[in-house]
């Protein structure tokens, strides 16, 4: 096993450190060679990487003494502008001076062409973390919860849609499971195979979806730090095998009305002495809790609250059931084994907050001793509107730090606000119907 391998299951955060000194090891030496390229990303809050390139022999002095990045990457609109700059956010746009890139060797993947691409930790130049880098809101959850003897294992599924350049979908109607239909696809997925196997991400299964063109590719289940940025990387891999081949790759959460890409997410709990663990407890007690009080995270555009309309698949009401795809907490897995499959998030969550969120509800729901209502039975709503879901982000603050409620708020008030600055085609018709 090489060190940039992803191993299946639990990995305690010393463990990974272990992967990521070894792997530094590994690809200073593949840096050296003239020719080679690095690739430099940093997940921001909005489920992208930002990214520098840089090229030998440079790139192999990087792994010791990291890079620069401005530091509004955490303060910025989709349109990559920067956010009014108040509280916490002001000391990212302040200047707009430079954040430190810390490669993770622990992610490096080839990418071809003799590139190598690495997420990166982002720090102060003081050497401290930056606290609104999604990457460090999940490793705190990670520690804090290792806290408790517990090392979770995790599975995200993202779903795609292809659409030509004509903007039409790759297949007329739903292929659910489907081999005939799919044809269309078939060059490109031959690709999107070839460079993800390539890549060493460890795809555990895909298959065609229920809606026009639409995709699924799973990764093996995974620690959770790994999975929130392979998923990533996927994307990245996914969209640029699309753009050669003329089609786009889109993971809004709602491709169209009564349709959602998902972002749901498998985890299972592991325990250092090995004993079973209260997952069907107390941690799902307290993410049945706060799941409302968390909808900015699962839902953090305006489109997201159009994918929640799509039921029963993206189910708003909150509850849970043992194999039921219509519950918001899906259970699977052998009684022995269970595993948790949460359908909240859509595709345009960011995974690296969406697991933390989880991680941060469910270990105060075992600290507090909670209890889960009975299967099937409702245990509220996730909220409704972007509206509703800025009014109940105080709880956030209390779950994953005013530094994150700060941030969840600006980024989920300038999406109200940029939406209700819009003119769209909805209003256009509607208002030529009044004519």
């Amino acid at each position: 096993m090489t060190p940039f391998a992803r191993p299946a299951g639990p990995r305690s955060l010393a463990a990974r450190q272990a992967a990521a000194d070894a792997g530094t090891a590994v690809l200073r030496g593949v840096l050296a060679e003239d020719g080679a390229r690095l690739l430099l990303l940093v997940p921001d809050p909005h489920a992208r990487f930002a990214a520098v390139e840089l090229a030998a022999p440079f790139a192999a002095t990087v792994l010791d003494d990291g890079y620069g990045v401005c530091s509004y990457v955490f303060a910025w609109t989709p349109d990559r502008e920067p956010l009014p700059a108040s509280g916490v956010l002001g000391g990212y746009l302040e200047g707009f001076g430079d954040l430190r890139m810390r490669p993770d060797a622990a992610t490096a993947i080839p990418l071809g062409d003799r590139t190598w691409a690495v997420v990166c930790d982002a720090e102060w130049p003081t050497g401290q973390l930056a606290e609104l880098a999604p990457r460090e809101v999940l490793r705190g959850q990670l520690a804090a919860l290792e806290g408790l003897g517990l090392v979770p294992s995790v599975g995200i599924e993202h779903e795609v849609v292809f659409t030509g350049a004509d903007g039409e979908p790759l297949t007329a109607h739903g292929t659910d499971y489907a081999l005939g239909g799919t044809e269309r696809l078939a060059p490109l997925l031959s690709d999107v195979r070839s460079a993800l196997d390539e890549a060493g991400l460890g795809v555990e299964s895909a298959r065609a979806e229920c809606h026009p063109g639409q995709y699924e590719v799973v990764l093996r289940h995974r620690d959770a730090l790994s999975a929130c940025d392979d998923v990533l990387l996927q994307q990245l891999i996914v969209r640029r095998a699309a753009a050669r081949h003329g089609v786009s790759a889109s993971y809004l959460a709602a491709p169209a009305p009564g349709q959602g890409n998902s972002g749901h997410v498998h985890l299972s709990l592991s325990t250092v002495d090995g004993s079973p663990p209260d997952l069907l407890g107390g941690f799902l007690a307290g993410v049945l809790r706060d799941a409302r009080a968390l909808t900015a995270v699962w839902a953090p555009t305006w489109n997201s609250y159009v994918r929640l309309r799509t039921a029963p698949f993206s189910p708003r009401e909150i509850r849970w059931g043992h194999d039921d795809r219509t519950a918001a907490v899906r259970v699977a897995g052998p009684p022995s084994d269970p595993r948790l499959e949460f359908r909240f998030a859509g595709a345009d969550a960011q995974p690296h907050l969406v697991v933390a969120a989880l991680l941060a509800a469910g270990r105060f729901g075992l600290e507090e001793g909670l209890a889960p209502p009975e299967p099937g039975a409702p245990a509220g709503t996730l909220a409704a509107s972007p509206w509703e879901a800025l009014s109940l982000l105080g709880r956030v603050g209390e779950l994953l730090g005013t530094d994150v409620e700060a941030q969840l708020t600006a980024l989920l008030t300038e999406e109200i606000e940029s939406g209700l600055d819009t003119v769209t085609d909805w209003q256009r018709r509607r208002g030529t119907l009044r004519s």
